[in-house]
């Protein structure tokens, strides 16, 4: 985890990387999301797959401000990155938030930024579908009830549903969904910037009413794909004190893998 190499360190060398990780904000400085950083690199070099990071280069992507209405530190902040990932001559993004997902993918381009951004379900999916990630582990999974949470930028967003549930699937586990899925989602109440203002007035926190459904459908496992509900997720469950964990898709798959332990 030491020699993770960083896009200068491939171009003083002359060379370019398959892909670039977008570790993101919370990837980077939440301690829980750190841990899906660290799974989603297992994978990687486990594969063999050439891949950088920005390291110290790297800035937020400036979706909160966004959605906070700041428009200009989310241009000032954009801009910054833009000109870095041009200046490498980057092509393809890889990232596990889908909020920096979502907005490089669809709100870079008309600052200059314009590459070909994959989410990081989508991306494991392809490597499962090519062979590349075989799941040694299934014994880990089978017979649990594994429920999955769509992200708002995943999936009402950027319709990506399909890819997670294809990888739950894979481990040999019984993916029950809850009742407001896919096209009828539910935010987990972090979005918009919510994460990181005080609760409006109201009867129920919307993590709350989320937990309530994973309750309701007797996971023993909630499988998500995004830092922002993981964090809201976890919290609705220690709410209700109920014995459910809340693992990325990226630890669970590098679980079936046998590169960790959950």
């Amino acid at each position: 985890m030491d020699n993770i190499k960083t896009m200068a360190d491939y171009a003083a060398n002359g060379e370019t990387p398959e892909v670039l990780f977008w570790v993101g904000c919370a990837g980077s400085f939440d301690v829980r999301a750190q841990r899906v950083t660290r799974s989603f690199v297992k994978i990687l070099d486990h594969l063999k797959i050439k891949f950088a990071v920005l390291g110290k280069e790297e800035s937020c992507t400036g979706d909160p401000a966004k959605r906070a209405g700041n428009e200009f530190v989310y241009q000032m902040l954009a801009l910054q990155n833009i000109e870095i990932l041009n200046s490498y001559g980057v092509k393809k993004i890889v990232t596990t938030c889908p909020h920096c997902f979502n907005i490089i993918k669809n709100e870079y381009p008309s600052l200059g930024g314009k590459y070909e951004v994959v989410h990081h379900t989508t991306f494991l999916q392809g490597l499962i579908n090519d062979g590349k990630i075989k799941i040694t582990d299934t014994q880990s999974f089978k017979g649990k009830k594994i429920t999955y949470h769509d992200s708002c930028y995943l999936g009402r967003a950027n319709e990506i549903y399909e890819a997670p549930r294809q990888l739950i699937e894979e481990l040999d586990a019984e993916l029950v969904e809850m009742k407001s899925c896919k096209t009828k989602g539910l935010c987990c109440g972090a979005g918009g910037a919510q994460m990181f203002k005080e609760d409006e007035p109201g009867k129920k926190r919307i993590n709350i009413a989320r937990t309530e459904e994973v309750i309701e459908t007797d996971a023993e496992i909630v499988a998500a794909a995004c830092p922002f509900c993981s964090t809201m997720i976890t919290d609705g469950v220690k709410s209700k004190e109920v014995k459910v964990k809340v693992f990325d898709i990226a630890e669970l798959l590098a679980a079936g893998q046998g590169l960790e332990t959950l």
